[in-house]
């Protein structure tokens, strides 16, 4: 009998069965430091007992409506949003991808609405991870995500990295916005030049182009700001798309936008059946009370660098494999050389307790919650380090 379940992942032979903050233990009750966080979702930890005090209290009350009806924290959650944010507008939704799409279709529809249904195009980077959807993979571009699903849509426009040249050139009287993450994820953890953010935001403003910035990964404080661009001064977005650590595990996102970007979403034009539900309005609000405090970012900035150090340190012995570190705040990685697949070195750290995450460009990801301590980053250093020897001598051996 074939197994139910699509062969879309190939997760290792390994099962959990419960979290305690930056901790996941399996089935036979072993420990391992959890660098990965769900990929950048747990931002809180693994059960949190505010997060659990506030989905339980909600789950007795009421758990779905749907946006027929007004949602219990709804307004309280986009309030918190608009004031922490530029934004004035929110639109719930069930994850990034979803908030994505949002953000598109809310570029388009803008210009539509103010007499220009010719700005269609959307321009974005390459090494974009937009999401899964397929308007969010013809936005990320990436021909691995695009192969076999029939012809690429229309609309869309991909150019290199951080090139402001070509940002210029690729910016006209028929774009509609521009979306870049201000640190690539999937792409390679690759943190967005603040000068770039800048000119981008200028450049849009020029040729009446709107910004989409899609923090969904580095956003939710991983930074060691509440969002990655509020690092810089004079690159506020018109539209941004949120989700994963906003969530702290409950799946929720949002797309947040301004006034005049939101013009044209009226009623009808857009919609979610479970999008904004009060399971997840009552979870998100409570990791926005966690995530407002400036302790919570005073802490992740201070873990931030002992972590960064000492990825610099792992860097420096292991010179022949390593080529750089890369990244912001808790959102960090090894870029690796040609000779080492990230893969390898993952798994090895797996086998030794630790659990990090690979990218693009061969590199090694860390993503670890926002509650990690220094002497958690010192021991997954340490587990690192161990790893790439243990890496290093198995390519070693079978070459």
């Amino acid at each position: 009998m074939p197994a139910p379940l699509m062969d879309t992942y190939a997760p290792p032979p390994l099962r959990f069965e419960r979290g305690e903050g930056v901790r996941l233990f399996d089935k036979d009750g072993k420990s391992y430091l959890d660098f990965i966080a769900g990929i950048a979702v747990t931002s809180l930890g693994h059960s949190n007992p505010k997060l659990i005090a506030a989905l339980k209290s909600q789950a007795d009350k009421l758990w779905h409506l749907s946006n027929m009806f007004q949602v219990p924290g709804q307004k309280e959650l986009a309030e918190r949003f608009v004031a922490t944010t530029f934004a004035d507008r929110v639109f719930f939704t069930n994850s990034g991808t979803e908030a994505v799409e949002c953000a598109l279709k809310t570029a388009r529809r803008h210009h539509f609405v103010n007499g220009a249904p010719e700005r269609q195009t959307i321009v974005s980077f390459s090494g974009a991870f937009h999401g899964r959807s397929y308007g969010a993979i013809n936005a990320g571009g990436n021909p691995k995500y695009l192969e076999g699903f029939g012809p690429a849509m229309g609309g869309f426009v991909q150019i290199p990295f951080a090139d402001h040249e070509a940002a210029k050139n690729a910016v006209d009287e028929t774009t509609a916005a521009v979306i870049i993450e201000p640190v690539q994820g999937e792409g390679g953890v690759r943190a967005v030049p603040d000068a770039c953010l800048r000119g981008l935001r200028e450049l849009c403003d020029e040729r009446g182009a709107l910004l989409i910035y899609d923090e969904v990964q580095c956003g939710a404080g991983r930074t060691g700001k509440l969002f990655a661009h509020q690092w810089v001064a004079g690159a506020e977005p018109d539209l941004m798309a949120v989700a994963k650590g906003i969530g702290g595990g409950f799946p929720m996102g949002a797309c947040l936008a301004t006034e005049n970007a939101a013009k044209g979403m009226v009623v009808g034009t857009h919609g979610s059946t479970f999008g904004g539900n009060a399971l997840a309005m009552a979870v998100g609000l409570a990791v926005m009370e966690e995530l407002e405090k400036p302790e919570l970012m005073d802490h992740v900035n201070k873990v931030a660098n002992h972590l960064r150090q000492g990825l610099h340190g792992v860097a420096d012995r292991h010179a022949d494999v390593v080529e750089d570190v890369r990244g912001k705040g808790l959102l960090l990685g090894l870029k690796l050389k040609p000779a080492l697949v990230n893969a390898k070195v993952r798994d090895a750290a797996r086998d030794r307790g630790l659990l990090i995450g690979v990218a693009g460009e061969n590199v090694a990801r860390l993503a670890p919650p926002l509650v990690v301590t220094s002497d958690d980053a010192s021991k997954a250093i340490e587990i690192l380090d161990d790893s790439l020897a243990a890496a290093k001598a198995e390519m070693e051996a079978t070459a």
